[in-house]
């Protein structure tokens, strides 16, 4: 049993390398529905349910202090390649192909918790806002309304259940429906002209990835270091309510900073998504180490709340693409740059077009600036049907 601090850092931080290693490596496709991060958070808790490590005040307090720390510094580092004046070139359609979907994922929140929320935990409306953050931004946006919100740990798994298991079949649906762009199109009466030139300019402007040195590392790590200490400091002078907290007004702040800093030079330094990534893996690690699969009595319900939200959102965005004349391959990239974030919205346009692929990324980029602030009004409102 792991009984010190330092020992129980070193075992989670060496467990995400390994599942991240493994996956980089591995070939088959179970990664592509069930990502090393959400396998992460699976494994630390099976971890925690049989005791690896113990529950004392030195675990506790490692545990306490990293997350409260690291949060900050990860969602500003996070948004640091969100331009704002990159993703205006998306287009209007396209850009009202992606607040369509978060409204609608947002919808469906509230929708589906109007019918099961009386069979749910009474935490179950700040889980929800979690998840909403994830569903319309990313995992990283999922862990800053957890923080915001004061969610316990052990109320994280249902969120992460369903961000798994409804995510992996809305994945396969949309990537399913590939083949029938042009019939969706027709019933729309969508034109692809305006996609096909959009992605043209984007992927000549694709800029090469660059190299990551050292500098930029350190200096990097310093800095959202020194910006979530700011915000910790800031947090604790700034009018407070029941919802908008310290921990709240701690997250707003960084989220801020984080999309003005994007449109400086700094934001064209390399290496911001790499460490952010990294403390986005030991977040989520510290997460799962203090839940307990004996908790998820109602999994069961959790699951279908969550395919009725995505029923809720999928029903509203044929309408919206049926009135705006939107085609499918935007719907579809939209959806999956609010519900699965870069790496599902690269998938996706790729089936469609490896020149498609920089307007999913950047679909996806609009999500990380949303993602916290449409998840805290999600959570908002939920909180008034209580």
């Amino acid at each position: 049993m792991i009984e010190t601090g330092f020992s129980y850092l070193a075992f989670l931080v060496f467990l995400a390398g390994g599942l991240k290693l493994w996956e980089s490596k591995n070939k088959n496709k179970f990664f592509e529905y069930v990502p090393a991060i959400v396998l992460l958070y699976l494994v630390v808790m099976l971890g925690s349910t049989f005791n690896v490590w113990t529950t004392d005040d030195a675990i506790k307090a490692t545990r306490g202090t990293l997350k409260n720390t690291l949060l900050p510094a990860m969602i500003f580092l996070m948004l640091l390649k969100s331009d704002l004046r990159q993703i205006k070139k998306l287009g209007g359609k396209m850009l009202l192909g992606f607040f369509a979907a978060s409204i609608t994922i947002g919808i469906g929140f509230v929708g589906s918790f109007a019918i099961f929320g009386k069979w749910l935990d009474p935490l179950a409306w700040k889980s929800f806002a979690a998840l909403s953050g994830s569903w319309m931004g990313g995992t990283g946006n999922m862990a800053a309304i957890q923080g915001a919100l004061n969610l316990p740990d052990s109320s994280m798994g249902y969120t992460l259940l369903i961000d798994s298991i409804d995510y992996s079949i809305w994945v396969m649906l949309l990537l399913a429906l590939v083949p029938y762009g042009k019939v969706f199109n027709k019933i729309t009466r969508a034109s692809t002209e305006t996609l096909d030139r959009v992605s043209a300019e984007l992927s000549k402007n694709n800029e090469t990835k660059k190299e990551i040195q050292f500098v930029d590392m350190i200096f990097l790590l310093g800095l959202s270091l020194a910006m979530s200490s700011f915000a910790i400091f800031a947090a604790q002078y700034l009018p407070q309510t029941s919802f908008l907290t310290a921990s709240t007004w701690k997250v707003l702040i960084v989220t801020v900073l984080g999309v003005v800093f994007a449109m400086t030079p700094i934001g064209k330094i390399a290496g911001s998504s790499e460490i952010s990534n990294t403390m986005l893996y030991i977040i989520v690690a510290l997460m799962a180490s203090s839940a307990n699969f004996g908790e998820l009595t109602k999994a069961p319900i959790y699951i279908i709340a969550g395919l009725v939200i995505i029923l809720i959102h999928a029903g509203l965005m044929f309408v919206v693409a049926k009135i705006f004349k939107l085609d499918l391959f935007t719907c579809g990239v939209a959806s999956l740059a609010n519900i699965g974030g870069v790496a599902s919205a690269r998938i996706l346009a790729a089936a469609y077009s490896e020149a498609l692929i920089p307007v999913g990324v950047l679909m996806a980029m609009l999500g990380y600036i949303i993602g916290t602030g449409g998840g805290l009004i999600v959570g908002k409102i939920l909180s008034l049907m209580i």
